[in-house]
Parts: structure tokens; C-alpha cells; sequence
């Protein structure tokens, strides 16, 4: 055979294979847009003011420039890479990811030609060592509020986000002050412009004080650089995010009486003294919304139901934090998600115990268990999340599920909860385990119920029938491994205890055969894996 047509068979073979992937891919792209279920997110806004009616538009605008950087930051260019793709269900997946990796797939790289996500994401240089980076010396280096880019020369420099997304965050700035002059509470007025000026500053700590005094307000606001997870490498940097929130006075209005209890529960938990020595302030806000936008961070991949800030240790000794449960999202997630998982994988004869009043309970009760056990360690290893390193966030996370699932119970035998069954509590806790775990371990919240399912599991807590691959929980197990890992996890976090932390994730933060096999009939049952929104102003008739 000639040497040409050798050459134009191997073309042929090689283009009738990528035509191949082609084709499959966009099948599987609309398989995995499909597996988000849409909902709309609205709400009555009947009750705004006019004012307040007014504001929307500026509030979504802002979020919208929230959306645009967290691009930049989880991926680079947006715009450049939706170019390449020319199929509109591969560009829906791509938007529900923030780019080419499947957040709910371990990251994985869902578009041929594109390798592993950066553990740093876009916050630092591709090709960045840890090593590097530990020599770099600059003194913002780790700042939240700091990317870290190569100069022509070659070496490293830290850039303030002020100047980073100068453009961005004036244009932000601009709107979140016409927004305060319309606002008629005092305390939103004082926020949005704190805010303003912090989005120029990168100085957040007084815009977080005073966000934490907006308890009378219809309307809330979160926006800025926020939580951390993006950054896998250290922990690090804050993605940027918003979220618009409508209030709920009638549920608020029930929940705020447990935000005085908290130096209470804080001195009930099951732990020497010297490990919850803090006394977590009282000013917390319990409050109850639905969500009308999610803007970057937040709605990538899945969808948070809850909101606990801010995370500055400072505003929490000072102040405490917000609460925020978000009833809608809430709602869509445990009707169209979990009880449909309960009835795969939870004893037929307790599926009774699924309830949606537990489902709110332990999620509300994780938000206020983050402000729980102590921010410094005990021993001079300075705070908490600077002694476990990369391994804080996912600890974090376990603590405020074991101690959320603690104090509901605790608040039953105080008398706080009226009559209830805390079996609905554990069996909920338990059904939301494989809800959550469906995301694959990749996330903190992945890696936390994944260490929390194997203590379970060692600790008796549950059992699982074999032959109808269901598992059945043991009211007196999981009460005695709910303490001895709420006190586990407390004494990690108080002691700054790397190594322990870092055992626990290596021997437990991952799927193992037998629980990927049930997970694996979840997702063969066609259950929505999450949601996407619906959203924007034209959903609330503006």
C-alpha cells in the first residue's frame, strides 16, 4: 500500500472516530443537562415597596458582574472558550459547570482536549508548584482577596482583586449605591454602601459587620468575593458570588428565638471545656427567604439550600452570623431529589421518617453549627483554618453537619422543639448522606459526609440489608456516634491537629465499592442529580 493512501485511511479512521465522540458526547451533554432539573425560582414580591421594586434591577445587574468574574476565576475566558463549542447543550453543561469539568463528576473534563482542573482553578498560574509558592515572598500572598500571576520575568506577584476586576467592581460599586439610595432601612442604606466601598478597598470586615445587623429588611443581598472552595490547591482565595434573596417574615419570625440559645448549645457540647471555651455570639440571625437569583460561585454545579456568613472569625466572636435558609431551593431539592433517593435506599418501614420539617431542621442547624466550637486552637497554632491547612474546609463542614444533627436534639431536651420524633432528624440526616454524596467527593461537602458515612458505619450507627440494598438506622447507635464525633471533630479543630485531620480524609474522604454500587442505582433511576434555575427579572414580573 502507498504511503499516501495509508495516510488518508489513518485520516479517515481518525476523523470517522472523532465524528463518533462527537456524536456521543452531545448525547451524553444532553443526558447530564437533563439530570439538573429546571425550576423557577420567584416569589411574591406583592409586599415590596415600590422602592424596593425599584432596587431589583440594580441588585441583579451587580450580581450579574458577580457571575462574569467568578468565570474569570473558576476557568479564564468565557466567551473564548463558548466559541469553540458549536452544539447549544454542550454550552448549557458548560454554564452549569463554569467550564470544561464536571463539578459533580470529581471535576472530570468533559470536552475533548481538555486535561485535569487546576487545583488553584484560574487563582494562580497553571504551572505554579506548592513550592514556589511557599518561596514567593509577599505578604498578601494568601489574602482571600489576591490572585497570583507571573510577571514578564517570569516570577510571581500578588494582586489585590481591587485592582485585579478594577473595572468590574467600580461598575458594582456604582450600582450598589444607586440601590442604597432607594433602600428605606437604615441598615441596608449602610450595608450596600459599606459594601461599595469594600468592592474598591478589599477591606470586607465592615460591610460583614454591618450585613449582620440587616434583620428588618424584605430585601437581601450577598455580593463580593465569598467562600473558598474553588481554590482545591490551598484553600485560599474567595470566589465571587451573589445571591438576591426575598425574606419570609412568617418563618423568620418562628426560627429567631434559637439565635439566643446559642451560648447555651455552645456550652452543651460534648467536649472537655477547654475545646468550647469561645462564647459564640448571640446576635445571630435565623432567617427564612426564597432565592430570585444565584450569580457565580453559588450556582455552580449544585445549588446551596442555606446560607451561614460571614466567615471572618472576627464578626463571629463579635457578633456571631446569619443564618439564611433559602425555602424554595429547599423545598425543590427534598421533593424532586431526596424522597425519591429514600425510596431506593432507606428500610422500607422508615421512609415514614422522611420529612420535610427534619430536612429544614438539620440543614437550618448545620448554618448555626458553623458558629460552634472554637475559631483559635488551643495551643498557640494560631486559628483553625490556618492550622488544617487544606484540610480545614472539609472538617469544617463535618463539624457543622455531626453538631447541627447534635443540637437538634439537644434543643428536644430543652424543651425548645415541642413534640417531635428525632428519628425524622436521623433518618432525614441519613437520606440527605446519599443525596449529597451523588456529587462525588471532590467537594468539602463531599469529603465531610463521606467521613461522617464511615464512622456511622464502623460506629454501628446504621445497617444495610444486603438483598435490598437499603439501610436502616439504629436510634441508639447514631445518638452515641453523633457525640463521640461531634467531640472527634471538636478536638481536631481545637488542638490544630494537621496530621489527624489529614488521616481522617485519606482513610474515609472517598467512595468505596460497595456505597459507589448503591449510589450507582440512584443514578441509574433517573432522580434529577440537582437543579438549575429558571431565573432572572421576568420571573418576578419586572
Amino acid at each position: 500500500m502507498k504511503k499516501t493512501t495509508l495516510l488518508i485511511l489513518v485520516a479517515m479512521i481518525v476523523a470517522g472516530t472523532s465524528c463518533d465522540k462527537k456524536l456521543k458526547s452531545n448525547a451524553d451533554m444532553q443526558a447530564k443537562v437533563n439530570a439538573f432539573i429546571e425550576v423557577e425560582l420567584t416569589t411574591d414580591i406583592s409586599h415590596l415597596s415600590e422602592n424596593e421594586k425599584e432596587m431589583l434591577p440594580l441588585l441583579f445587574e451587580a450580581a450579574q458582574i458577580m457571575d462574569d468574574i467568578f468565570w474569570t476565576q473558576a476557568y479564564g475566558d468565557k466567551e473564548k472558550l463558548l466559541s469553540r463549542i458549536d452544539d447549544d447543550t454542550t454550552k448549557a453543561f458548560v454554564n452549569l459547570n463554569y467550564g470544561p469539568w464536571e463539578r459533580l463528576n470529581n471535576n472530570a473534563p468533559f470536552i475533548v482536549g481538555y486535561g485535569e482542573k487546576p487545583m488553584g482553578a484560574n487563582f494562580y498560574p497553571a504551572d505554579m508548584t506548592q513550592e514556589e509558592f511557599e518561596a514567593f515572598d509577599a505578604d498578601n500572598k494568601t489574602s482571600l482577596y489576591t490572585i497570583i500571576r507571573r510577571k514578564a520575568d517570569g516570577s510571581l506577584e500578588s494582586i489585590p482583586y481591587s485592582q485585579a476586576y478594577k473595572k468590574q467592581h467600580e461598575k458594582a460599586a456604582k450600582l450598589l449605591r444607586q440601590a442604597a439610595e432607594l433602600a428605606e432601612y437604615e441598615n441596608l442604606k449602610n450595608y450596600l454602601n459599606l459594601r461599595a466601598e469594600a468592592l474598591l478597598s478589599d477591606d470586607y470586615l465592615a460591610s460583614d459587620m454591618a450585613w449582620m445587623d440587616m434583620k428588618d429588611n424584605n430585601i437581601d443581598f450577598i455580593v463580593g468575593p465569598i467562600e473558598n472552595y474553588e481554590d482545591r490547591l490551598f484553600n485560599y482565595k474567595a470566589a465571587h458570588e451573589a445571591f438576591i434573596l426575598i425574606k419570609d417574615l412568617e418563618w423568620s419570625q418562628k426560627l429567631s428565638r434559637f439565635a439566643a440559645l446559642l451560648p447555651a448549645l455552645q456550652r452543651n457540647l460534648p467536649v472537655a471545656n477547654k475545646y468550647k471555651a469561645e462564647v459564640p455570639g448571640s446576635d445571630s440571625d435565623l432567617g427564612v427567604y426564597d432565592a430570585v437569583f444565584y450569580a457565580g460561585d453559588c450556582n455552580a454545579g449544585s445549588k446551596t439550600i442555606a446560607i451561614n456568613l460571614p466567615n471572618d472569625p472576627i464578626v463571629h466572636i463579635e457578633k456571631g452570623s446569619r443564618k439564611l435558609q433559602l425555602k424554595n431551593s429547599m423545598r425543590y431539592k427534598f421533593d424532586e431529589i431526596l424522597v425519591p433517593i429514600s425510596k431506593i435506599v432507606i428500610d422500607e418501614e422508615q421512609r415514614k421518617h422522611v420529612t420535610f420539617d427534619a430536612f429544614f431542621e438539620n440543614t437550618m442547624f448545620h448554618e448555626v453549627a458553623h458558629g460552634l466550637g472554637i475559631k483559635n486552637t488551643i495551643n498557640n497554632n494560631g486559628t483553625v483554618r490556618e492550622a488544617l491547612r487544606e484540610t480545614y474546609s472539609p472538617i469544617e463542614e463535618n463539624k457543622a453537619d455531626i453538631l447541627g444533627l447534635f443540637m437538634v436534639s439537644n434543643l428536644v431536651a430543652m424543651g425548645e422543639m415541642g413534640e417531635k420524633d428525632l428519628m425524622d432528624n436521623y433518618v432525614t440526616f441519613m437520606a440527605g448522606i446519599f443525596r449529597s454524596v451523588r456529587f462525588g467527593a471532590a467537594s468539602a461537602h463531599g469529603k465531610a459526609n463521606m467521613m461522617r458515612f464511615y464512622y456511622f458505619q464502623e460506629q454501628g450507627a446504621f445497617t444495610r440489608n444486603p438483598e435490598t440494598g437499603t439501610y436502616k438506622v439504629d436510634f441508639e447507635m447514631m445518638t452515641k456516634a453523633m457525640n463521640s464525633l461531634a467531640e472527634k471533630i471538636l478536638v481536631v479543630q481545637g488542638d490544630g491537629n494537621y496530621q489527624e485531620a489529614k488521616k481522617m480524609l485519606d482513610e474515609m474522604g472517598y467512595i468505596k465499592e460497595e456505597l459507589q454500587a448503591d449510589l450507582n442505582r440512584i443514578n441509574e433511576s433517573n432522580i434529577p442529580v440537582d437543579i438549575r434555575f429558571k431565573q432572572g427579572l421576568e420571573m418576578l414580573g419586572l
